[in-house]
Parts: C-alpha cells; structure tokens; sequence
C-alpha cells in the first residue's frame, strides 16, 4: 500500500507567533514530526505544505525535498485542511508518477506523539474504512455535563438517566496527533461525512495539542518534568 506522508506547516499562527519554528526543548516544533515522518517513508514520499519561505528553509536544513510553495488561497485563516491535502496529494501523484492509496497526516501541533503510535495507526488501516484518527477519551461528557441553549435555558446536550459520570456511555475527542486517511473517501467527501472511522487511543500526555501559550507552557512543563 502505498502512503503519503502530509506535514501541513502554514506561516501565520494568531495564538504563538511562528509557532511550527519556534523552539521546543532545543528544536523547532515541525522537526517532531519531521523525525517521525523520515523514519515510516522515503523522502520523495513526504509532502511538507507551507507557505512561508523561512518554515520551508528550516524544514529543508532538517532533510525534507520541498518542490513547491502552498498557494496563498490555501494558506488563509478560512482555507480547510482537507483542500491543503488534496492539493499535495494531487501535485505529489503527478511528481512522482504514482497513485497513494492514504495519506498519513501529521500536524506540527502534536509534538509528544510517538513512532509507535503512528506505526499502530497504519497497521489498523485498511481501505475498506474512511479513516484511522487518534483520540484521546473527553473530559467532559455530554450525557452529563454538557449543555445546549433552548430558548433562554440550559438542557443536556444528550437525554440520558445518569446520576455518576462513570456510568455514562464513553466519548472520545481528536487529538489531531495521527490521521490515516482513505485518498478515494478524501477526493469524494467531506471528513466530517465519513462514517466509517475507527479510533487510536492515545494518552493525555502524548495528546498535548499547541494551539495557545498556555498549552506551550503545558509542553515545557511537561518536558521539565517527565
């Protein structure tokens, strides 16, 4: 089977100012999953998509080919992933003359996954399913503490008789760390409309997401201390 690797690295981050390059325990963030990526496929088969000419200058110092630059109407505040992966699986099946069957995707943003947990996402693929995603269980449950607004007043988002949150069913959060993803379901549909997606559980810990200063700080906190 044949996979693609997407490392999607755009240049403007609102929440940490160049945060796929800003340093990490001695390393820019994006050389996390660089590493992985290098170690499950050739080179030739990794597509890292940006649009800021420093974060590709950096990725290529750290051993990536880079051919092109992401176009800037996919580098937006409004641009979707799934257009930005298209776009690199469709320009690296012309580059390299090849079909990819999935694509393994790997968002700078989640530094403390693992070769493991990547290995074991691509081993419960097959292309008879839409997707593999990474999870972690949710803090909050909407059986029991998450509510919706209904004319002016709270009710629970689900019905359900439950008077201890451990007695209700189980919910589980992407972590954005791991997707592997069916090409044919990502040309055909929206990922929000697949219905065939198993979960990979993952830990708190190796689910850390930096989308803010204070998950960074969760991060070196975390670093400092494990």
């Amino acid at each position: 089977m044949n996979y693609l690797v997407v490392i999607t690295a755009r240049g403007g981050s609102k929440g940490i100012p160049k945060k796929n390059i800003k340093l990490l325990n001695g390393k820019p963030l994006i050389e996390y999953s660089i590493d992985i990526a290098k170690e499950i496929a050739d080179i030739k088969d990794i597509c890292f998509t940006s649009d800021s000419d420093e974060i590709i200058e950096i990725a290529e110092k750290l051993g990536l080919k880079i051919p092109y630059k992401r176009p800037a109407e996919l580098a937006t505040d409004k641009a979707n992933s799934q257009d930005v992966i298209l776009h690199g699986l469709a320009t690296y099946e012309k580059l390299n003359n090849k079909t990819y069957d999935a694509i393994v995707l790997l968002q700078p943003t989640s530094p403390f996954r693992t070769l493991e947990q990547v290995k074991d996402c691509i081993k419960l693929y097959d292309n008879s399913i839409d997707m593999v995603v990474s999870a972690k269980q949710a803090s909050a449950n909407p059986y029991y503490n998450l509510y919706e607004e209904d004319n002016g007043f709270l009710k629970p988002s689900k019905e359900g008789n439950y008077t201890r949150r451990q007695d209700c069913p189980k919910v589980w959060e992407f972590n954005g760390a791991i997707y592997v993803i069916n090409s044919n379901s990502l040309r055909q549909q929206k990922m929000k409309a697949f219905n065939k997606v198993k979960k990979y559980i993952m830990s708190e810990e190796t689910s850390i997401d930096l989308d803010t200063p204070l998950d960074w700080k969760i991060a070196e906190f975390y670093l400092q201390n494990s």
